[in-house]
């Protein structure tokens, strides 16, 4: 297991972050955040145009990149740190990979080429309104009738629901959890949009009424590459996590080196020395988690559930401890709206929520290891 990045790795990360640099600044963030769609469609072309990004993880054959989960933890990471208003994760962590590893060759054909152009920003539904992560939870149903299918049933939580183009929803047939694929604009088909504490990230609430939807694989046999799905989403997401508590870390040293109180900056003093080495010890241990995860991920071996839950579970805590030490740090200012503080605080709480809190993956960790 080698945790180092090559010299191409590391120029992936400084062309991401220069770029986020420019395109997702805080002002920007803001402004993006209070809009229904939640990113800039421009931004978003040139993420797919300009860095191809949407297809760094697809096989070239589908018109990706043909690069691995590493490379693509790398960009998650910097786009944690910059909180980017993009339906990225829903559209490349969670469907590209959904319809690698339970479509077939045709499905892959139909749908990834879009994806990776850019064109097509897709999700997978993954919850009810229970809220539960569990894939054998699913109420959604699906029947087939003269060889058309039809969805019924609701899915809540569904990150970019409302500005997703495709929607890939796991629904139980009579053979079992199948995946299907419905066009945002099927009949019978109704999105909601629900507030949400994190305003970077939107989330919707779908409803199916007999909405037609195509079978993506084989029926009845979605449930092990959903979960390997899930797996490595959930290890996208702890990069992603690593990527803000780095940045919230970077804010908190910064200011108390800046601000002056008593004649003397606040890092001086032994209080916030101590908070801002607890915030070094967590980053540390959290990047070594997520990176375990990453490799876990790229060699797709047996040890990526454990390593994915193991990185979930402890980048949640180790990020929300960050970003809330960081207001902390800040002090007064740091509890105000006009600050930036609270942007990460909301992003670590949603984050250790999305895809299972600790103690759900404390579980499937336990499970897994047998104890």
């Amino acid at each position: 297991m080698n945790f180092g990045f090559t010299e191409e790795q590391d120029e992936l990360r400084k062309m991401v972050k220069r770029f986020l640099d420019e395109k997702s600044p805080e002002t920007e963030v803001r402004r993006l955040m209070a809009t229904p769609e939640g990113y800039d469609p421009a931004v978003w072309r040139q993420m797919a145009e300009e860095l191809a990004l949407q297809g760094l993880g697809i096989p070239e054959q589908f018109g990706g990149q043909g690069y691995g989960p590493v490379e693509l933890y790398i960009v998650f990471e910097e786009m944690g740190a910059a909180l980017l208003c993009a339906p990225y994760f829903s559209t490349v962590a969670l469907a590209a990979n959904a319809v690698l590893l339970v479509g077939t060759d045709e499905d892959r054909a139909t749908y990834l080429p879009g994806i990776a152009s850019g064109d097509t920003i897709a999700t997978v539904a993954l919850t009810d309104d229970a809220g539960q992560w569990d894939l054998a939870a699913t109420s959604a149903t699906a029947t087939n009738a003269g060889g058309t299918w039809a969805l019924n049933g609701v899915n809540s939580f569904v990150t970019d629901g409302q500005s997703a183009s495709v929607i890939f929803v796991p629904a139980m047939t009579e053979a079992g959890l199948s995946l299907f694929a419905v066009d945002a604009g099927a009949t019978g088909l109704e999105r909601e949009a629900l507030p949400t504490m994190d305003q970077t990230r939107k989330q919707s609430r779908l409803t199916y009424h007999d909405v037609p939807a195509r079978l993506v694989g084989v029926n009845g046999g979605a449930l092990a590459g959903l979960e390997t799905t899930l797996q490595i989403a959930v290890a996208a997401l702890a990069a992603e996590q690593v990527g803000g508590a780095q940045r919230v870390l970077s804010n908190a040293v910064e200011y108390a080196k800046n601000r002056v109180q008593f004649g003397r900056p606040i890092g001086s003093f032994q209080s916030i020395k101590h908070k801002c080495a607890d915030m070094l010890l967590d980053v540390e241990s959290a990047k070594s988690a997520a990176y375990y995860a990453a490799w876990a991920a790229q060699e797709r071996n047996d040890e990526l559930p454990i390593a994915a839950s193991l990185a979930k579970s402890f980048c949640s805590e180790a990020y929300f401890h960050c970003a809330a030490e960081n207001i902390q740090i800040h002090g007064g200012i740091g509890f105000t709206w006009e600050h930036h503080a609270h942007l990460y605080f909301k992003r670590a709480k949603s984050s250790e929520l999305f895809l299972g809190d600790p103690a759900y993956h404390r579980e499937l960790l336990a499970n897994q290891l047998g104890i």
